[in-house]
């Protein structure tokens, strides 16, 4: 006998067992492969045909699907009315029987092409159940290791799952080596022609997000929120957070004592990686002002039917408003949802930014010798003016 049907029986309680699947699942690839072996052996390709095992004794039956024809010219698809009617007495032509045939025995080819397709769909059952488990986990962080580096692509192990993190989705200079521990953001099941994938990211802005939630407890309760992210993975990201409860601060909740919960989040995507916290507005002009911080800005005008917005800056902050290679306005832009455009007022210092500024204005109210009184060095001048005119008089005195 070239398949052993009772150990294949014992062999699927085991499989089912090992792998963590339902037995009926198991039985049914393995009746499916055994319907394809038969086909092969003592039918053709297109027959129907469905083959049911016991899984106490091993024994096999196929059940042969045939058309009641009047004339038989094909024996393996066809069946004569008359035999048909010794199965079934009211059977007519055009319908179909189903005919009971014992298997006892599959040729070589096809029992080793039945072993091939139950491996291989056990496998693929597998996954799907395990993907099934991990559908829930979308969206959340997860605790891999890293499996292997193909090139630019990681491959990662996710408990009993794998999951594969591309290129776009990994942190810039950031490196990636067998058997590191990190964690990473479940971010999609793609279904592929090998099967489903689990896409795990550490670049996409919603591990920025994931991090904070479990180091900001205050977010579960909704009293602060994230309300949008800007990241360019590795360099720097930007954070609009907000608070729902008068009195909290945002920005100190997200940083926490001494910096501790920010930089929880550092430690994990890299210290390369710079975090600007900033308070988000649903007053756009002030939102746009807020995100492009540290730099300071003078007046930001809204283009609200063109999503864009004007930034005038101090002339000695433009450099800090555009940033290194115009990363703060670029991703201040991405923050907001605004095209911004960063012009220079030449008009205005830092100081016209900040409360200095009506004391500057009222100073230039004033006469400038008002202005000179002010100052030590003037004043020192002015007394030494006033002894030289008193020596003066006393010299015409005695002249006189």
């Amino acid at each position: 006998m070239e398949m052993d049907f009772k150990q294949l029986a014992q062999a699927i309680k085991v499989i089912a067992e090992e792998k963590n699947l339902p037995e009926e699942q198991v039985q049914d690839v393995v009746q499916q492969a055994l319907a394809a072996a038969w086909r092969r052996d003592y039918g053709d390709r297109e027959q129907e045909v469905r083959v049911a095992m016991n899984l106490n004794t091993g024994e096999v039956t196929a059940f042969v699907t045939k058309e009641i024809v009047d004339q038989v010219e094909d024996e393996r698809t066809q069946i004569s009315k008359g035999d048909a009617q010794v199965m079934r007495k009211n059977a007519q032509v055009g319908e179909t029987v189903e005919i009971v045939q014992k298997v006892e025995d599959f040729g070589r080819v096809a029992a080793q092409t039945a072993k091939q397709v139950i491996l291989q769909r056990l496998r693929e059952a597998e996954r799907e159940i395990v993907l099934a488990e991990y559908e829930d986990k979308i969206g959340t962080l997860v605790n891999g290791v890293v499996n292997r580096v193909e090139g630019r692509l990681v491959r990662v192990e996710l408990g009993r799952a794998q999951g594969i993190m591309p290129a776009s989705e990994q942190i810039q200079n950031e490196r990636y080596y067998p058997g590191q521990r990190l964690k990473f953001f479940l971010k999609d099941v793609e279904k592929g022609f090998r099967g489903p994938q689990l896409i795990v990211s550490r670049g996409s802005k919603e591990f920025i997000d994931q991090l904070f939630r479990g180091e900001v407890p205050e977010m579960e309760n909704n009293s602060v929120e994230i309300k949008e992210v800007a990241r360019e993975a590795g360099v720097r990201s930007k954070i609009a957070v907000s608070s729902n409860v008068p009195g909290v601060d945002p920005v100190g909740t997200f940083v926490g004592g001494h910096g501790t919960r920010i930089n929880a989040v550092r430690d994990e995507i890299g210290n390369q990686e710079m975090i600007d916290i900033v308070v988000w507005n649903e007053d756009p002009a002030t939102f746009v002002a807020n995100a492009m911080k540290p730099a300071n800005i003078a007046k930001v005008v809204i283009n609200e039917a063109n999503k864009k917005a004007v930034v005038i800056v101090p002339e000695d902050q433009l450099s800090i408003a555009i940033g290194k290679s115009g990363q703060n306005v670029r991703l201040a832009g991405k923050l907001t949802g605004y095209e911004l455009d960063v012009e220079a007022d030449k008009q205005q210092s830092t100081q016209d930014t900040v409360e200095e500024a009506p004391a500057k204005a009222e100073a230039e109210e004033k006469p400038a010798s008002d202005n000179m009184e002010s100052k030590p060095v003037v004043q020192k001048l002015k007394k030494k003016s006033e002894l030289e005119n008193s020596l003066l008089e006393a010299i015409e005195e005695h002249g006189q």
